[in-house]
């Protein structure tokens, strides 16, 4: 089911995430993490008592969050949450678009960490049922953007799927969400194709329509930029070079029946294969 930018923000709040004021000391951090990761536990009725580091510490936190359902959570709580996320994205370091050079038509490629780009949006390959991946510590994307933006954005994307009666996501469409404490302002999650072997022409049409669908709602949105991760490639499977040929060719076609948006579009690698095969593509753009 399609959402307007309109219709969502009647559904979840959209208005741009505030700040939270980031933690000076490793010892707050610590003292934050040992509070959420007590939560947690007792949520599933386990005894908080232990004694390990604070990597170990945090990535239980982490684990028990993707496994964790969108339930409600103490605003206290949040808000610790909140600090501590936001305190390790700016020791993850935060990436400005504005430094990223442009190829043309308003079209970069930055290989990294989509999570610490400043993007006005960033695209998450979601899955069908559009609330994160529930696999601990996995490192897909969907995993990944979760785990960094906060509990409250699976609470966001359930409150949009019971929207739609719990009816799965169709591939190539879009939702936004806000991206809590990553640096960008909004998460757009889209559903690839799942590919057995090689992508039939429904396929690519899909994944062109993801590509599509994602840029039509951030010019609805007013965003003025917005960066693509490399949609569909992961476990799903679709092959790393068609994936690319139908990104680039969507976004140029999109660009050019939109002259008058100046939006700035930003293809996230990962993988510095990845990255190669873009750079061969862009060249003929």
């Amino acid at each position: 089911m399609v959402f307007t930018f309109e219709q969502t923000k009647k559904i979840i709040d959209l208005d741009p995430f505030p700040r939270p004021a980031p933690f000076a000391t490793k010892e707050e951090m610590t003292e934050a993490c040992d509070t959420i990761l007590k939560f947690l536990l007792r949520e599933r009725g386990m005894i908080a008592a232990f004694s390990t580091t604070y990597e170990r510490k945090r990535a239980l936190v982490r684990g028990y969050m993707n496994e964790r359902a969108p339930l409600p959570v103490p605003g206290d709580l949040i808000e610790l949450q909140n600090r501590l996320f936001w305190t390790e994205t700016i020791m993850r370091g935060i990436v400005r678009i504005a430094d990223i050079p442009e190829i043309k038509y308003g079209i970069s490629l930055w290989e990294g960490d989509i999570t610490r780009l400043d993007a006005d949006g960033i695209v998450n390959a979601a899955n069908s049922r559009l609330l994160g991946c529930f696999l601990p510590g996995h490192n897909c994307i969907d995993n990944v953007i979760h785990s960094f933006a906060g509990m409250q954005l699976r609470s966001d994307c359930a409150r949009l799927m019971a929207r739609q009666d719990k009816q799965e996501e169709d591939v190539g469409d879009a939702k936004i969400t806000r991206a809590y404490n990553l640096p960008s302002v909004y998460v757009l999650h889209t559903v690839g194709p799942m590919i057995g072997h090689e992508p039939d022409e429904k396929q690519k049409a899909e994944l062109r329509s993801c590509y599509t669908s994602c840029l039509n709602l951030a010019e609805e949105a007013g965003l003025n930029s917005l960066a693509f991760c490399c949609v569909a490639t992961g476990v799903f499977n679709f092959p790393h070079a068609a994936a690319a040929e139908i990104a680039v060719g969507a976004v140029v076609n999109w660009k050019l029946r939109h002259p008058e948006n100046n939006m700035r579009v930003i293809f996230n690698t990962f993988l510095p294969a990845d990255t190669k095969i873009y750079e061969q593509i862009l060249k003929y753009i």
